[in-house]
């Protein structure tokens, strides 16, 4: 969290430019594909993609048309956006408790039973007239690469007359071959046949790349089955136990309602025209409505003051800019060009904690507390409180502090979480009583102040029992201001209840620390002899956090058993999949079950989704993915399944979605309130991957879509790649903004008008630049 935005830096200028130069091969494949039986649905199994950015030869899909609906509503609306396995390999579907060995070996016998020769005429004139209309597009064909090449006689068909129509399209970097190789590729595509008859590619185990290497065939279940398939259909009933961030805070701005009105593929995109360049952040750099503010007393001048209008054009690179180096090399060295501030790095170099290095910023681990390593600081605070326990009972920490808003940006760049934020007039965007551990190194923050009031929204996000950990100066220092702020501080924490557990000193670092603890009852609070601070009114909602007001008052602390924050969530990983104590079986969750089911099946369907299909079925190299944002989180599910993976993740809670942001703080994870109608609180380039389910078509009639997918380009780096579940329309409507931005698609598949979209975003920028001055309006 910064306490600051606005102090702009510049760095040496690099004479070289970075550009790239994208081979584009377009590739059709209309596919509709039916079921097998009554009781599975099948997915045509997709080939491994290789996402190097040394090969830039991808396959665009064409805008996916609507698919048919099958006659059987009611299995439709249970198997909605739901992944399966299908027929996919043997091998593939191991472990998977809702495809069975033999029902696939039913389904291969049923295939080899019904082998036949293709003869409607229907499904000839069907392919002949989408070979006219992609005449232009198709002039080359991608060739198979396991030479086994079948015919039109060799493929399967299907009779069933409620088979439900697919279409998959995955990138394929093989080499254009010539007309007789797209014949033989057409053929092997699953090009539909004529209605309910459908040819099917099963692909080989191993298939070649260009650069001859073997790529081991994989499960792309990109639709969870059986059980779990009413989880993709979110309810809000009425007497559900969240109401959305919106109604808490009652200061949601009235909805835009502007729609995109372009037609397919009329986009464009232009560079922002903005004094911030490459750095630019909508609402933190509205330069117009800070001029126009009557006070910058309380920091308002680095709040959020977002565009009336949102930015519908893009955010230019730096100079010299190149793909951020992996983690966890990334954490202590990262693309001096990347983020060029070398003022910060001059005046934090004595720290040790940052410094220029040839065409490198490198981190040596020092700071402004702790010149010898983070790392000794962080075990000399645990072994002055063992009770911290860090990762176990300490999982959820927030570090405030930062008066160098570059450091946030130095943070992202090098894979550490950060956002841009600061202690204001309004509260921060999280809810009531969900960190374990509030941390201050050298903050200048005037806690003490107007009655204590910063300090005492540290108080409201702090879980009962947690602890506030400050080693700022007046805590070992003798001088005079550091003595009078010593002295308030201690009188302001002693009203607030907190205990004084521990007093220390760094001999190391030559800091001393001071750790407090919350109270995990109110029998303080009523015995005090003052009342100041004051006790909030019972309907203060302290979960409300959307830009409400700070108030200088304490909420009481929940003893209910029942109440969240009565009790410390178990340890950690426990914690993260087992449901909250206070979830209860009275309440129905967002997807209409008992609150404790709908949590525990939205965790297995990610589970699912993201082993089975994400982590290998859908081109993204995740050794390239650090930092990760959930647009539209729900339960955490998708951040708790990447449990085990080298990244982190921030979970969006919509302002106007069911407010289950303390649940995935509660799991040990990370979230934050948003309103995707504004700016995200990050500077450009800041995320390698984001993920959005149905977020884009509940933002349709509510903001201008331009802008959000603007947004999302403004966030992701560049190769970073956005992953999209939603309605097959959104689908298109997204495929055509983002091709216009020179995107690649990765991977597309459509089932029940519902689809999967992964496209990763480029190197490429528009010449062409706004009229209109954004960063001073």
């Amino acid at each position: 969290m910064a306490l600051g935005k606005y102090s702009r830096v510049d760095g040496r200028k690099s004479s070289s430019s970075y550009c790239s130069t994208v081979s584009i091969v377009v590739f059709v494949a209309l596919c509709l594909v039916g079921v097998w039986m009554m009781t599975t649905s099948s997915v045509v199994p997709v080939q491994n993609v290789d996402v190097s950015t040394q090969q830039n030869k991808n396959d665009l899909k064409e805008p996916v048309s609507e698919s048919k609906p099958s006659n059987d509503n009611n299995e439709n609306n249970l198997k909605q956006f739901e992944d399966n396995p299908g027929d996919l390999p043997d091998d593939a579907t191991k472990g998977d408790n809702n495809v069975t060995v033999a029902q696939e070996e039913n389904n291969n016998s049923k295939e080899n039973a019904n082998n036949s020769e293709e003869t409607s005429e229907n499904a000839t004139d069907k392919k002949v007239e989408e070979e006219s209309e992609s005449k232009s597009e198709d002039a080359s064909k991608p060739k198979t690469e396991n030479g086994e090449e079948k015919t039109e006689d060799e493929e399967s068909k299907t009779d069933n007359k409620d088979s439900e129509p697919e279409e998959t399209t995955t990138d394929n970097s093989d080499k254009v071959g010539d007309d007789e190789n797209e014949k033989k590729s057409e053929e092997n595509s699953g090009v539909t046949k004529g209605d309910g008859q459908i040819e099917e590619k099963v692909e080989q185990n191993e298939n070649k790349t260009e650069d001859g290497q073997a790529n081991d065939q994989v499960s792309s279940e990109v639709f969870p089955s059986g059980a779990n398939s009413e989880l993709l259909n979110e309810t809000t009933p009425q007497n559900g136990p969240w109401s959305t961030q919106a109604s808490e805070s009652k200061n949601e701005k009235e909805a835009q309602k502007s729609l995109v009105s372009k037609e397919q593929g009329g986009y464009n995109w232009k560079l922002c025209n903005v004094t911030a360049g490459p750095d630019y952040i909508p609402c933190l750099d509205n330069w117009e409505a800070i001029k126009n503010l009557r006070s910058t007393k309380h920091y308002e001048h680095r709040e959020r003051h977002c565009p009336e209008d949102p930015p519908t054009c893009l955010v230019s690179l730096p100079e010299g800019y190149q793909r951020s180096i992996e983690w966890p090399t990334s954490r202590e060295k990262i693309w001096y060009h990347n983020v060029p501030h070398t003022k910060l790095a001059a005046i934090k170099g004595h720290q040790n904690w940052v410094k220029v290095s040839g065409d490198y910023l490198t981190f040596p681990g020092g700071g402004t507390q702790f010149k010898h390593g983070a790392l000794h600081y962080i075990d000399f605070i645990q072994q002055s409180l063992p009770d911290i326990a860090w990762g176990k009972r300490s999982r959820v920490v927030l570090d405030v502090g930062y008066e160098h808003e570059a450091q946030v940006q130095f943070a992202l760049e090098r894979g550490i979480p950060a956002i841009s934020a600061v202690m204001g007039t309004k509260r921060l965007p999280f809810p009531g009583r969900v960190f374990d551990v509030v941390h201050c190194a050298r903050c200048r923050v005037p806690w003490h102040i107007e009655g204590g009031k910063l300090l005492l929204e540290l108080n409201r996000v702090l879980r009962p029992g947690g602890f506030f950990i400050w080693s700022a100066t007046p805590v070992y220092q003798k001088l005079e201001e550091d003595v009078e702020i010593w002295t308030a501080m201690k009188k302001l924490t002693k009203s607030m209840c907190w205990e004084e557990v521990q007093i220390t000193k760094d001999r190391v670092n030559k800091v001393g620390i001071a750790i407090y603890q919350k109270p995990t009852s109110n029998e303080c609070y009523e015995k005090r002899s003052e009342t100041e601070p004051p006790l909030c009114q019972d309907s203060d909602d302290p979960n409300a956090a959307w830009k409400v007001p700070l108030q200088a008052c304490m909420h009481k602390v929940p003893v209910d058993a029942t109440e969240r924050g009565s009790k410390w969530p178990e340890l950690w990983s426990a914690r993260l999949d087992k449901p909250p104590y206070w979830l209860l079986s009275s309440q129905i969750g967002v997807y209409g079950k008992a609150a404790p089911e709908d949590f525990t099946a939205d965790y297995k369907h990610w589970q699912r989704v993201v082993s089975q299909s994400y982590v290998n079925g859908m081109g993204i190299n995740w050794k390239n993915v650090r930092n990760v944002m959930d647009m539209k989180a729900i339960y955490g599910g998708f951040a708790a399944a990447l449990k085990d993976m080298n990244v982190w993740v921030v979970n969006v809670v919509p302002i106007d979605s069911p407010d289950t942001l303390p649940i995935i703080f509660e799991r040990g994870l990370f979230g934050i309130y948003h309103d995707w109608c504004e700016s995200f609180s990050t500077y450009p380039r800041s995320y390698d991957l984001l993920h959005a389910d149905h977020l884009f078509s509940k933002l349709k009639n509510k903001c201008n879509l331009a802008a959000v997918v603007a947004e999302a380009d403004r966030v992701l780096r560049p190769e970073g790649q956005l992953v999209v579940r939603d309605k097959v329309e959104i689908i298109n409507e997204l495929e055509s903004m983002l091709k216009a931005m020179h995107w690649e698609i990765r991977f597309t598949y459509t089932k029940d008008k519902e689809g999967l979209l992964c496209i990763q975003k480029t190197m490429w920028r528009p010449t062409e630049v706004e009229t209109i001055p954004y960063a001073n309006v």
